[in-house]
């Protein structure tokens, strides 16, 4: 097995789940991501994690965003192989409204706090978590401080937040 580029990653899962459904993109800096829509997360993340050809046995992170003027939230996850020395980034985007995206906790272990940080931060739900809580900010703290759209509460538990 060799080192594979994002776009042979990107072909290879195209010519499984669908080139309708499976999108390779390329910003002006960085490396090319996979695009995916939030129900195709598990089946792709499983065929990386387990197929031969890939062997992403590592969830490096997974990050929670709040894309502003689209109204949506995403989430990117950086996958690693450390026998074959590649890597690919995917990107999951959903609506502000419905903020769901499956959990990945069974996959990478390592999936739990980062999901639980995303929930907490920018308020990503995701399904099937076992134990989607806050992790950084008390249980009963108001918002998500990493939207765009939040507002510091200026008191919590008639302490000074400011």
């Amino acid at each position: 097995m060799s080192k594979l580029t994002p776009e042979e990653i990107a072909r290879n899962l195209q010519d499984r789940f669908g080139a309708d459904r499976i999108e390779l993109m390329k910003g002006s800096v960085g490396q090319p991501w996979i695009q995916l829509a939030p129900e195709m997360l598990p089946p792709v993340a499983l065929a990386l994690r387990d197929d031969p050809a890939f062997q992403f046995d590592v969830l490096m992170c997974l990050s929670g965003l709040h894309y502003d003027k689209e109204n949506e939230l995403g989430v990117v996850y950086n996958l690693d192989s450390t026998t074959l020395r590649h890597t690919i980034n995917l990107k999951v985007r959903v609506p502000l409204d419905h903020p769901h995206i499956p959990s990945l906790e069974r996959l990478w272990k390592t999936a739990n706090w980062h999901e639980r940080e995303a929930f907490d931060m920018v308020g990503i739900i995701f399904d099937n978590h076992p134990d989607l809580r806050r992790i950084l900010t008390p249980d009963d703290w108001e918002g998500h401080a990493l939207r765009k759209d939040y507002v510091q509460q200026d008191f919590y538990q008639g302490i000074p937040t400011k």
